[in-house]
């Protein structure tokens, strides 16, 4: 039908009498609507208006997709319509929906609404699936470290504690990679405190938290949570005294206080828990006074006190009540001693009476005492009652560890009680004390022998003699060497640890090792001091040898020129290089010769020399010991030194006229002594004639070697006499300018006749003495 026909049917309708147009209309289709694939399930899609030809209750909108499986729900009419023949109807996601553009990119729905009495009408809506948001970490979390949260250990059970994501986009799936926790992450991703809530009793708690958060795509993110829970601020609800006994007299009347309990804490009340229906008493919740329910009879009641914070349940504490109600003609027996306190040796045998308990009853002799041994087990294994008397029932040892676990101590309760009706009882206090008895010798080590090399120093260390003693304490012995230290034996041992140490020289020649007698004595093992026992045992030391080594020095022999510095002054000469065994102890120098007149003095191994007022050259022969080694093995090197110290020059002052001063060098005389042998006259001849054949044979020789070849030679001219001798060094250096020559003199050596050390050269064969 085209427009014609369509204007003449509305005409037609609108002229005819009784005609009324009934259609719905769904002004708002057909449209499109767009969606985001990280929408929440439940959200409102959109809102579409029915608008009804006229004003009835709420139409019939239903809903249907090309799509077989759609993530929405119904349509739902809203109960505030526009006005009364308008109405709105929202299209929601249906729960748990979760939206795939890469999957469905658009639903096409079709919507059905018809008003009561009206014809039904049908549109389309078009929704459109956009992509989402990617999970980028960098900008999904803050800090990749982690975060930190402290709370307090009294928050309530399923508290949130922490958020992840503040503002979660749709699609993502919160998950925790530790298992070993007792915190909890909802898919929302909020953690919650365990269903129990946090234990207040412990310090500071820390647990770890690995989150994984997951979108649909399979894009991941992880972050660190480190729960920190802090001790409570608040006071715990404690109980002062955990333990309350109360006696009252029968016949007291009801609701009368018999006692009151007190707790410390906030918001603290007060509940009877056991028994769980009291019969005979009641407490204030608030104050803990305990009263009676009715009138008191002869009896004996336990009560279990449960004190709590009244905004904190969890936080509580528990107390014993024991209540006795005596009868007005029985009371409790008496006995003598009230308290029963003992020190007993740990040699006490089994079955010795410790104590005889003396009790009365308060009622004639027809009631008959009962005796009973109340305490810890090691106390009720160790002692026994027979009748009145507290007897011990096994060995007290004082020396084995579980002795020393109860502090030597044992506690127990006599309980006395009367018999008849009703019953009453007293309980007698016992502390019994197990005192020490030297019972064991000290034992010797099984094996004490040592080893130590010769030339160990002053003080070392050379083994430890450990000595034994079953007596408690098992540590407490002394040592002591019998004879002690001398240089027969040159050693020492120390009181407490029992070290042996050296004190002496040691020298494996004369003693290849020693015997040592080590006393061993205990002490603090028996309460009477005088009580000691003792033991000696055998210690072997060897010595072990050690390789003599001289001390070295390079050179053996030096010769030095000096230049005298102003006097009081301390000049350096020169450093010995001497060295000796690795192992031995520093080595020593001293000046044994040539010192007379003290101008010379060692610091170690530095030669100093103290200027004077001389104005002569003085040449000065230093005769030096290096000792090395340690204890009885000491060794000694000798060193040669001739220092030739030369005055400093006297500073000329300035004048206009120069004056020559000529100083006059007075010769050297040495005076020396010795005692000749005067040999007879044939024995003078004989030696003068072979002394000048040998002298005539030597310069022939001499000669020849000279004028054939030309080649330098060597002489050697041993001459005996000091005056000769000086005489040609006196003659050397008015020839010579003082120069510097180390290298004159190198040898060292003894005469074999007079017995003297004296130096040499060998290139010149000349001597000097020492």
């Amino acid at each position: 039908m085209g427009m014609h026909g369509h204007l003449t049917f509305l005409l037609l309708s609108l002229c005819a009498p009784g005609t009324f147009i009934r259609a719905t209309v769904l002004p708002d289709l057909p449209r499109v609507v767009t969606l985001s694939e990280d929408t929440v399930s439940g959200t409102r899609v959109t809102e579409v208006t029915v608008s009804c030809s006229n004003s009835s209750s709420s139409p019939n909108v239903t809903l249907d997709s090309i799509e077989p499986e759609h993530p929405f729900n119904s349509i739902a009419i809203s109960s505030d319509p526009i006005d009364a023949t308008t109405f709105r109807a929202e299209v929601t996601l249906r729960a748990g929906a979760e939206l795939d553009a890469h999957r469905v990119n658009q639903y096409t729905l079709i919507l059905r609404a018809a008003c009561p009495g009206e014809d039904e009408v049908e549109e389309r809506l078009f929704v459109r699936v956009t992509a989402g948001h990617v999970l980028h970490c960098d900008t999904l979390f803050a800090s990749a470290e982690g975060d930190v949260v402290q709370v307090l250990a009294d928050v309530a059970p399923r508290t949130p504690l922490y958020v992840v994501l503040p503002q979660p986009l749709g699609g993502l799936t919160f998950r925790l990679r530790n298992r070993d926790t007792p915190l909890t992450l909802t898919r929302r991703g909020l953690v919650l405190a365990p269903d129990n809530g946090f234990d207040p009793s412990k310090d500071t708690q820390t647990f770890l938290l690995d989150i994984e958060v997951m979108d649909r795509h399979g894009h991941n993110c992880s972050r660190a949570l480190r729960v920190e829970v802090l001790p409570s601020r608040r006071p715990r609800v404690t109980f002062p005294e955990p333990h309350w006994a109360v006696t009252v007299t029968e016949g007291i009347g009801p609701w009368e206080v018999v006692t009151q309990v007190y707790a410390r804490g906030d918001n603290v009340r007060y509940a009877i828990l056991a028994p769980v229906a009291p019969v005979l008493f009641a407490i204030d919740e608030v104050t803990g006074e305990i009263r009676s329910t009715r009138r008191l009879q002869e009896s004996r009641a336990h009560l279990l006190i449960r004190a709590y914070n009244a905004l904190h349940p969890d936080d509580h504490a528990t107390a014993t009540v024991n209540v006795t109600v005596q009868g007005r003609d029985c009371l409790a027996p008496r006995c003598v001693p009230a308290v029963f306190v003992s020190q007993v040796p740990e040699t006490m045998s089994p079955g010795s009476t410790l104590v005889t308990l003396r009790c009365t009853g308060s009622t004639s002799t027809d009631g008959c005492l009962h005796y009973a041994l109340e305490g810890p087990p090691s106390s009720l294994s160790h002692f026994c009652m027979e009748g009145p008397q507290l007897k011990v029932n096994a060995t007290l040892d004082y020396d084995s560890e579980a002795m020393a676990a109860l502090g030597f101590q044992f506690t127990a309760t006599i309980v006395v009680t009367v018999g008849g009706q009703p019953r009453q009882s007293t309980r007698v206090p016992v502390l019994v004390t197990v005192t020490p008895v030297n019972e064991f010798r000290p034992a010797c080590p099984s094996s004490a022998t040592f080893t130590v090399p010769e030339t160990a120093a002053f003080g070392s260390v050379v083994g430890r003699v450990a000595g034994t003693d079953r007596d408690y304490p098992q540590e407490s012995l002394e040592y002591s060497l019998e004879g002690g230290p001398g240089p027969a034996q040159p050693f020492s041992i120390d009181r407490r640890t029992g070290e042996i140490r050296v004190v002496g020289p040691l020298d494996s020649q004369q003693h290849k090792s020693y015997r040592l007698v080590v006393r061993l004595t205990d002490t603090h093992n028996d309460l009477d001091p005088r009580k000691r026992q003792s033991r000696l045992c055998d210690v072997s030391v060897r010595l072990q040898a050690v390789p003599d080594q001289l001390p070295e020095c390079i050179p053996e022999v030096q010769e030095l020129r000096i230049t005298a510095g102003s006097p009081g002054s301390r000049q350096p000469v020169t450093r010995l290089m001497c060295h000796g065994s690795p192992d031995s102890a520093p080595l020593t120098y001293t000046i044994v010769g040539g010192n007379e007149d003290g101008r010379f003095r060692l610091e170690g191994n530095t030669l100093v020399y103290l200027p004077g007022d001389r104005a002569e050259p003085q040449p000065f022969v230093l005769l030096v010991e290096v000792w090395g080694g340690s204890g009885g093995r000491r060794r000694r090197s000798l060193v040669a030194l001739v220092v030739h110290v030369t005055p400093r020059s006297t500073p000329v002052p300035a004048s206009t006229t120069t004056q020559r001063t000529a100083l006059h060098k007075e010769p050297l005389v040495v005076l020396q002594t010795e005692a000749v042998w005067h040999p007879p006259a044939w024995f003078v001849a004989v030696l003068t004639i072979s002394g000048v054949l040998l002298l005539a044979t030597l310069g022939c020789t001499a000669r020849n070697l000279l004028c054939s070849s030309r080649a330098p030679g060597k002489l050697f001219l041993a001459k005996s006499s000091w005056d000769v001798m000086e005489h040609g060094r006196n003659k050397e250096e008015q020839g010579q300018p003082h120069a510097s020559s180390p290298g004159q003199f190198d040898g060292h050596a003894q005469d074999p006749r007079t017995g003297r050390d004296y130096l040499f050269s060998s290139v010149t064969g000349a001597r000097r003495w020492i």
